[in-house]
């Protein structure tokens, strides 16, 4: 049963499947078309087992999908807003100034 996530969840979720710089990089491809897994690895130069569980982290996200497609699977942002959303985050400026860094760094692993 699908249930529809409060907007820290949302917004968490999404942080999440950001956090991961190969993650990032399959969002972006799937922001251009839908693609089969095996075309995902070769275009990102990864292996398929390693592309396997970052995509598997993106569907438990809610971010990507996987579409039957004969006798393989498509892979597909989960709502075509998502493509938007990266579109603004990547363009969006963000500043930062070099020479510091996050007070919270060693604790809290930001920045």
């Amino acid at each position: 049963m699908l249930t529809l996530a409060s907007d820290v969840e949302v917004l968490a979720r999404f942080g999440r499947a950001l956090a991961d710089p190969i993650r990032c990089r399959i969002l972006l491809a799937l922001r251009q078309a839908p693609a089969h897994p095996a075309d995902l690895a070769t275009a990102l130069g990864i292996s398929r087992t390693r592309l396997s569980n970052h995509l598997a982290c993106l569907r438990d996200c809610g971010l990507a999908v996987a579409i039957p497609d004969g006798r393989r699977t498509r892979y597909e942002l989960a709502d075509e807003r998502l493509g938007h959303a990266l579109d603004d985050l990547r363009t969006a400026v963000v500043a930062v100034e070099t020479d510091r860094i996050c007070p919270d760094t060693d604790e809290k692993g930001c920045c």
